[in-house]
């Protein structure tokens, strides 16, 4: 499938895909289950881990991730890489999935949508030549802010670092798809050029350090 065809709205073919749904969007009907009420929560697959698990840590902060860029794309201008912002947010559901299960040989089977595999990756890097390509060199660090936009796609980042910080700790210790840290190490890039463009689109000038 195309790059662009899958930025609006369609989906990659898969190299790692998990076998069943979270258990929480399983019984997504019923929003409460009290499962969790003792400090434990299920990984797919069904083993019952504690909530400050490092990979319940890993893909926790994948989901945070996933919520700071959807209040970035929610800041007017909305329709500032919109289709580019929602590909990414159902890239880390993929993500959390693979991360949400132990077993490796369970990560390559099971739902479409939690597909991923490296031209998701290359269709960050295209995006972040074309973002540059709109910038004037930087030669400077600069201060995240600006624009509402801006300011928010900067707090992203910062998420996406952790994020990756995270899953770095959880590899040390158990098996992670390596694409998982390519991805969330171009996605940080990506979001640090998108924050820089939303400034310039509103005719901000970035304020250097």
């Amino acid at each position: 499938m195309p790059q662009a065809n899958r930025m609006n709205g369609g989906t990659a073919s898969d190299t790692f895909r998990p076998t069943q749904l979270p258990p929480s969007l399983e019984s997504i009907v019923k929003i409460y289950t009290r499962t969790g009420d003792g400090g434990e929560t299920s990984l797919l697959g069904g083993k019952r881990v504690p909530k400050n698990d490092p990979r319940v840590a890993a893909y926790g902060n994948v989901d945070e991730l996933n919520a700071a860029i959807g209040v970035a794309a929610a800041q007017q201008p909305a329709e500032f890489e919109s289709k580019l912002l929602t590909a990414i947010q159902r890239d880390l559901l993929a993500i959390g999935s693979a991360l949400a299960t132990p077993a490796r040989e369970e990560v390559k089977q099971g739902s479409e949508k939690a597909s991923l595999d490296q031209r998701n990756v290359a269709e960050l890097e295209s995006a972040i030549d074309g973002a540059t390509a709109q910038l004037p060199p930087l030669r400077a660090f600069v201060l995240p802010g600006g624009t509402s936009k801006s300011a928010l796609l900067h707090q992203a980042r910062t998420v996406c670092r952790r994020a990756e910080r995270s899953v770095v700790a959880l590899r040390e210790h158990q098996d992670v798809p390596n694409l998982v840290l390519v991805y969330l190490n171009r996605l940080s890039d990506l979001l640090f050029v998108l924050a820089r463009l939303a400034n310039q689109r509103a005719n901000v000038t970035d304020t250097a350090w």
